[in-house]
């Protein structure tokens, strides 16, 4: 079956995560992705990540996958007539660098689109292209600060916490590609392209829920509330008596009457401090005692099996080797085995959403620095080997 974006060429230019993260949405359904790669250096993904077995990291794998890897030094006339050159074959040119970056390389969109008018120009920041912050360097972490997630993130009692992962630059990227496909659907009508400005920032914020209207119309201002949900009961995290948490989330009130039936407590739903969804957020703190006393007496196992037999939403709090031992996440092939070569098989997360007639899939992991350059160079320019020695032997490529 043929890849919904297997039609379409991606000209990568971005490094670190939020650009490269949109790169592998792209790849992960079709695209073909040509990432170019700083001569002798490279992506510093290639570098990142704590756990690095024979100095690999296990990061890059994973977000260049599916991509073909070609060296360009972007920074020179060289390097940046070979992005011209490869403009007019793509259909997408991403990139993540701060506003100005490619105009001063002589790569603006309006030079750009004058070579190619269907070009769909990808720019991935923080601040996006205009506005007075445009300027500034912008990390994700800035991002989320200035969204509105890391307020509301971590203990009420503790500093403003970190999620454990770089949401804020993979919701920008998530963006992005969603913002490429739009751009690729309303080409189909006017055959123009157009530019798709990703903001890490806004990306953040349109993910806040009701943030702003409870702000601006009713004065309240969302706090942060550790794993609970305030006014939304029961529905945290409780104790087991192998000391494993297992997170219950029985707030409507037909789950919570079925609770009540498991733990063999139907005075619960009849008293009136627990009998509605609003009485029960009311009396949050004390129905968690009471929810926890009783998850405190039972192995998370059994605990599991009862809530999930009874129809209460509950699961357990995953680490790595709990998602790849799953037998749920087995059966979806949720993780998949790609070949490496320090590695062998080398286990990842599969491509998401599934489609059920032209699906995404995995067909390589992050390839060496310029693997592709003779495909690319040769293959898709036509330049001859003498060439391509001369530019390599300048350090263009």
């Amino acid at each position: 079956m043929t890849a919904p974006l297997s039609d379409i060429r991606v000209l990568e230019t971005g490094t670190l995560l939020a650009g490269p993260f949109c790169g592998q949405l792209l790849g992960d359904f079709g695209a073909e992705v040509i990432k170019l790669e700083d001569p002798g250096r490279g992506d510093p993904m290639r570098q990142w990540g704590r756990e690095k077995p024979h100095g690999q990291s296990l990061w890059w794998p994973v977000v260049a996958r599916n991509k073909k890897s070609v060296t360009c030094d972007l920074r020179t006339a060289d390097g940046q007539a070979l992005v011209r050159r490869l403009v007019e074959k793509a259909d997408v040119l991403l990139e993540n660098f701060r506003p100005g970056t490619l105009e001063r390389w002589g790569l603006s969109y309006e030079e750009l689109s004058t070579i190619n008018p269907g070009l769909i120009l990808v720019r991935v920041t923080g601040y996006g292209q205009t506005g007075p912050y445009s300027p500034r360097a912008g990390f994700g972490s800035i991002g989320e600060a200035m969204g509105g997630l890391r307020y509301v993130t971590g203990e009420a009692d503790r500093a403003p916490s970190r999620s454990g992962i770089s949401i804020g630059d993979s919701l920008a990227a998530t963006y992005a590609a969603f913002g490429t496909l739009a751009a690729l659907h309303a080409r189909e009508r006017t055959g123009r392209g157009q530019v798709v400005d990703a903001a890490i920032y806004e990306a953040v914020l349109a993910m806040m829920e009701s943030l702003i209207p409870e702000w601006a119309v009713a004065g309240y201002r969302r706090e942060r509330t550790g794993p609970i949900l305030p006014n939304v009961a029961p529905s945290n995290v409780y104790p087991t008596a192998d000391r494993s948490d297992v997170l219950i989330a029985a707030n409507q009130d037909t789950v919570f009457r079925r609770l009540a039936d498991v733990m063999d407590r139907p005075d619960l739903p009849a008293d009136t401090r627990y009998a509605t969804h609003g009485a029960r957020g009311e009396n949050q703190a004390e129905l968690d005692e009471i929810i926890a006393a009783w998850t405190r007496t039972i192995p998370s196992a059994k605990l599991l099996s009862l809530l999930h037999e009874a129809g209460v939403p509950a699961g357990g709090i995953y680490t790595a080797e709990d998602i790849i031992a799953d037998p749920h996440v087995t059966a979806r092939q949720a993780v998949i085995e790609v070949d490496h070569p320090e590695f062998g098989k080398l286990p990842m997360q599969n491509v998401a959403p599934r489609l059920s007639g032209t699906p995404g899939g995995v067909k390589w992991a992050g390839p060496a620095l310029g693997a592709h350059n003779e495909e690319v160079y040769q293959g898709l320019l036509g330049l001859t080997g003498d060439e391509l020695a001369g530019l390599r032997t300048r350090g263009i490529i």
